[in-house]
């Protein structure tokens, strides 16, 4: 269950570790969605930080279990966030969320298990 871990963990600090630099640097395709989902710009820093928090805490899970399995739990729970926030907007292009949303909750049932 380690190795399934560690690839699933990976993959997701990759994605986390991407979105957050797309975040900060206030990408076109990002700051559109932000603005059609009514997201303050002044958050964008905030959710940057979070997802790089998520991507760290989910590589440093490989050595410190229960880090993995917080930063899973976050990631699972920012998720869950941005998916309320996209159906609430009326944005039914939920797809990459829930994908993430599911990878993350992998990586938390991958963590549990590898102990």
């Amino acid at each position: 269950m380690f190795i399934a871990y560690t690839v699933v963990a990976a993959l997701l600090a990759f994605a986390l570790s991407a979105s957050a630099f797309l975040t900060v640097t206030r990408h076109p395709q990002i700051a559109a969605t932000m603005v059609k989902l009514s997201v303050p710009d002044s958050w964008m820093p905030w959710l940057a930080t979070a997802k790089a928090a998520g991507a760290i805490g989910l590589l440093a899970g490989l050595a410190v279990p229960l880090l993995g399995e917080a930063a899973a739990i976050g990631v699972v729970l920012f998720f869950a966030g941005a998916a309320v926030v996209h159906l609430r907007a009326k944005d039914r292009d939920v797809a990459p969320v829930v994908l993430l949303g599911l990878l993350a909750a992998a990586a938390l049932v991958l963590r549990i298990a590898s102990n």
